[in-house]
């Protein structure tokens, strides 16, 4: 299995130092909730993770070999990435999206396989979009657009996914099976690293935490340590107290 790992990576973007020398890995079998502040850097972090963003300093390494030596066919087969924004300009339907997500494993050109096609249904059975895959995405709901974003980074098949936000717009039932998803593809040797502000969500079901403050990273532990109620009154000046009343309520999918 491939690791991910980016080391003191540095980025700036025009005058503000986004990243300052933040350090983040990724290992097979990892559900990794990566948190902070809105502007912390996370989106950032991803990319950079991914090979898409240019840094000033650190390295990012995948498999051990430095990121921009993978050829981006070689890089797609490995990580999949879901990003936080959306766009859909064209009258794709759902299931021609989640097909992109082949492109790695296929010639340009090449008709789909028996296996893409077996890809392609598996992932849209895993998001629960089958009753949706052939209508045009523009006629889709938000929620449904994620679905088949994340459906689509499912398609192809690779060892490591980076999610930025996949449950935004998701309704309840569909956030816990998105969690729920994920902790499976982990039990089967998947990496996951989640970039996300639901922490009540993800954090009862990752393995490590990564908190990102102000471009550093203030903690790479288990939740209940990365979580300790004085690190989030460090990273996001709030206080964590037990709950009171009837809230946080605890959700769980129906058996």
């Amino acid at each position: 299995m491939t690791d991910l790992v980016g080391s003191e990576l540095v980025v700036q973007l025009g005058a503000r130092r986004v990243l300052a020398g933040a350090s983040c890995a990724l290992r097979a079998g990892e559900l990794v909730l990566l948190a902070g502040r809105n502007g912390a850097g996370k989106s950032t972090l991803l990319r950079t993770l991914l090979g898409a963003q240019r840094i000033a300093g650190g390295a990012v390494q995948l498999g051990g070999k430095p990121i921009g030596g993978w050829r981006g066919d070689e890089r797609a087969r490995q990580v999949a990435f879901v990003p936080q924004a959306i766009e859909t300009p064209f009258e794709f339907t759902g299931r021609e999206l989640v097909a992109m997500g082949r492109h790695p494993h296929r010639g340009q050109r090449a008709p789909l396989s028996a296996d893409d096609r077996a890809a392609i249904a598996q992932a849209l059975r895993d998001v629960d979009a089958e009753a949706f895959a052939d209508r045009p995405v523009t006629t889709l709901s938000g929620g449904e657009q994620r679905r088949i974003a994340v459906a689509r980074a499912l398609a192809t098949q690779a060892p490591l996914l980076l999610l930025d936000e996949p449950t935004n717009c998701l309704d309840l039932e569909h956030a816990l099976q998105l969690v729920a998803l994920l902790r499976r593809l982990c039990a089967q040797g998947r990496g996951c690293l989640v970039a996300s502000h639901d922490l009540n969500l993800f954090a009862p079901a990752a393995d490590r935490v990564v908190l990102l403050h102000e471009g550093r990273v203030a903690a790479d532990a288990p939740p209940e340590q990365a979580l300790a109620p004085a690190l989030l009154r460090a990273v996001f000046g709030v206080d964590c107290r037990p709950a009171t009343g009837g809230f946080p309520l605890a959700f769980r999918l129906v058996d």
